[in-house]
C-alpha cells in the first residue's frame, strides 16, 4: 500500500471539495493501493471554543457581505462539478474544531477514520449542525459505530488536545499554509481541490511503478 495523508479541515469547503473528487477517482479505480490518513489542520485556530456566528464571521474574514460572496463563489462552482452539496443557507455558525480533529484522530485508532470524516462533513456542510457541539460529535461517533459514551468522555476532558494542536503546527512548520494538502508517499505535496482526473492519472503512475518493481 501506499500512503496518501491529508491535511485538512472539517469546515474547509476546499477540503470537502478536494475528497469528493478524491473519492470519483477511488471509484474508477477500486483496487487502488492507497492507504489514506488524516491529519489536523484549523483554518481558525484562535476561534472562541463555542464558535461565532456564521454571517459575522465571513463578514469579518472578508471585509463585508460582497467580499464574501466574491470570495465564496468559486466554492460554489467547483462544489457543483464535483457533486460536492454544500447547503450554504442552513449553515448558522462556525466553529471551533478542535474537538472535530479529535474525534477524528479517535475514529483513526478505530480503522473509522474516512467514514468520520465524511460524516462531519454532511454534518456541516450538508445539514448545517455545529460540529464543535460536543453532542453532535458524539452522535457523529455513534453513527460511525465508535463507542459514543467514551467519545462523550473524552470530548468532556482535555485528551489529546496538545497532540492535535502539536501536528497542526507541525504542518505548518514545514510549509502546509492552506488546506486541503495532499501527501503522496510521505515525499510529494499535493496542494489544493485537484480534480478526479489528475487523481486517476496519479493513482495509474503509482500502480505501474509497483508492477514494475514486482
Amino acid at each position: 500500500m501506499v500512503k496518501l495523508d491529508i491535511i485538512s479541515d472539517p469546515i474547509c469547503p476546499w477540503c470537502y471539495i478536494g475528497k469528493a473528487n478524491l473519492d470519483k477517482a477511488l471509484a474508477q479505480i477500486p483496487d487502488h493501493p492507497l492507504a489514506i490518513e488524516w491529519h489536523p489542520f484549523q483554518l481558525n485556530p484562535e476561534m472562541p471554543a463555542g464558535g461565532m456566528d456564521r454571517r459575522t464571521y465571513l463578514e469579518t474574514k472578508f471585509g463585508g457581505k460582497e467580499g464574501a460572496v466574491k470570495a465564496y463563489a468559486p466554492v460554489v462552482e467547483h462544489a457543483e462539478k464535483s457533486g460536492a452539496l454544500i447547503n450554504f443557507d442552513a449553515i448558522q455558525r462556525t466553529p471551533n474544531t478542535i474537538n472535530a480533529h479529535r474525534l477524528i484522530h479517535w475514529a483513526g485508532i478505530e480503522h473509522r477514520q474516512t467514514f468520520v470524516v465524511d460524516l462531519l462533513f454532511k454534518a456541516y456542510f450538508v445539514d448545517g449542525r455545529d460540529i464543535g457541539d460536543q453532542e453532535v460529535l458524539s452522535d457523529i461517533a455513534d453513527t460511525a459505530e465508535m463507542d459514543a459514551a467514551m467519545v462523550a468522555k473524552l470530548l468532556a476532558s482535555d485528551a489529546d488536545t496538545d497532540d492535535i494542536r502539536a501536528r497542526d503546527a507541525h504542518s505548518r512548520k514545514m510549509g502546509v499554509n492552506s488546506v486541503p494538502t495532499f501527501i503522496v508517499a510521505g515525499q510529494h505535496a499535493v496542494p489544493g481541490a485537484q480534480p478526479a482526473e489528475m487523481w486517476v492519472k496519479v493513482i495509474k503512475e503509482i500502480m505501474d511503478q509497483i508492477a514494475t518493481t514486482e
